[in-house]
């Protein structure tokens, strides 16, 4: 699936990735390749980009924001995001 993350000042990271574990206002979630159309409120977090199947991720610290999945693409709109190392 096709990840963007997006800042008022900049994109933060676009790829086509294996999946994302959110940080959602009712817990932490995951979108996966081909998931439901959804959107969802996020809540200031952790959020993981898995880049495959296996343990290769990156992991950003957000802020508030907002996510959309549609058409095997999920959008995360936020506040602000820092890569953690």
């Amino acid at each position: 699936m096709i990840l963007e993350i997006l800042t008022p000042e900049r994109k933060i990271f676009s790829g086509d990735v294996y999946g994302a574990q959110l940080p959602g206002i009712s817990g932490l979630f995951e979108v996966l390749d081909k998931h439901a159309p959804m959107i969802s409120a996020l809540k200031a977090g952790k959020l993981k980009i898995l880049k495959e199947k296996t343990n290769n991720s990156v992991t950003y610290q957000i802020n508030s924001g907002f996510v959309e999945v549609l058409n095997n693409k999920t959008i995360v709109l936020v506040e602000g995001a820092q890569e953690m190392y």
